[in-house]
């Protein structure tokens, strides 16, 4: 492979996933390298006339795909998603199929060396369980299908402030339970060697506290200094610029104001609450940990603007834009020879495989 590489997934049928593919088709900036988009045409055609663009973008088909991908930017036509079975402004179990095999096939195809790597339009996760019931959110799903040996960890990203977490897709009554020493640990070491693949030399971190006024003296609870504090001292030892805990109702404020880089935050809406208010059209979703990059938009499907052509471009072409970057700072080694690209399309298609 010669030149830099993306496999684009194009999520949601139902949705805006398709027009936000079709821009980032037709931008200069965010379709530098090579794009190998995996969708259905029609799907694309579609996403291309609600952006208003036209695009030049060569199609094979799945039947004429060989060992190896051809140079260029292309569309793999995957016949997958017929925009008329798909209902717009609603999940669907066609949209969430076609969803859930352009995922798979850029995960595969990135896993094997194909691309360096995995970008995709928001995806709605009802619609992925309605197809695929086991489908529980992207980072699952990753391990299911290229089962690595460490699992994922996904972050929020603004040029700002970074946002981490220890816990994510759970309940709520369950976050105090998961957390412990070791995972606050583990999730301040990933978030420093991330940022610093990034480019922060020293990324400062604010740890924000489980309980209210970060327990006050045990009054409101013990974890944040039976757990959440030695987990931080760890790091500290280690040289890592770890702060906390901070109280969470102003962790953020202090993040904005230039004294943390980044803030690790105990369970999903604690930071995402944060993120969205400060940056919802600009904010990018990095699932890191993995051998190669996965990005996509911090935002949703937004069915209420479904085919009108009123997609926020920004934090797409922010996610295209990190990817590579990080992609590029830690580029891997790749095989002589992966496995055929047909194979790995043709696993990604069949739905009798087993995927756990």
């Amino acid at each position: 492979m010669s030149k830099f590489r993306v496999a684009m997934a194009i999520g949601d049928a139902g949705g805006i996933s398709a027009e936000l593919a079709a821009k980032v088709i037709a931008d200069s900036e965010a379709n530098e390298g090579d794009l190998v988009v995996l969708g259905d045409r029609r799907l694309l055609e579609r996403g291309a006339a609600e952006a208003g663009v036209t695009l030049d973008l060569p199609v094979l088909t799945v039947d004429a795909v060989d060992a190896r991908l051809p140079e260029g930017s292309f569309l793999i036509d995957m016949g997958n998603c017929d925009p008329t079975d798909v209902p717009v402004g609603e999940s669907s179990v066609a949209a969430g199929l076609a969803a859930v095999q352009n995922f798979r096939t850029a995960l595969l195809l990135a896993d094997a060396g194909h691309a360096d790597l995995v970008f995709f339009t928001p995806f709605n996760k009802h619609g992925m369980r309605l197809a695929q019931p086991d489908y529980v959110d992207e980072i699952g799903f990753v391990n299911a299908t290229i089962h690595p040996a460490e699992s994922g960890r996904e972050f929020n990203v603004l040029d700002e402030v970074w946002n981490a977490r220890v816990t994510s897709h759970i309940p709520l009554r369950a976050v105090a339970d998961t957390l412990s020493e070791e995972r606050i640990f583990d999730s301040l070491r990933l978030t420093d060697k991330v940022m610093r693949g990034a480019g922060f030399e020293r990324p400062r971190i604010g740890v924000a506290a489980l309980n209210p006024h970060a327990g006050d003296g045990r009054n409101f609870g013990t974890e944040d200094e039976d757990i959440l504090q030695p987990a931080i001292d760890r790091a500290r030892a280690l040289q890592m610029a770890v702060d906390g805990p901070v109280p969470s109702d102003t962790v953020f404020v202090r993040a904005i104001k230039g004294e943390f880089d980044a803030v690790l935050t105990m369970y999903h809406d604690q930071g995402q609450i944060a993120m969205k208010l400060l940056g919802f059209d600009r904010g990018v979703t990095l699932i890191a940990n993995y051998a190669f990059p996965i990005v996509t938009p911090a935002h949703g499907t937004a069915y209420d603007i479904a085919g009108q052509g009123k997609a926020d471009f920004g934090a797409t072409r922010n996610a295209v834009m990190l990817g590579r970057k990080l992609a590029r700072l830690e580029p891997r080694q790749k095989a002589e020879r992966p496995a055929p690209v047909s194979e790995l399309i043709g696993r990604a298609l069949d739905r009798e495989a087993v995927w756990q």
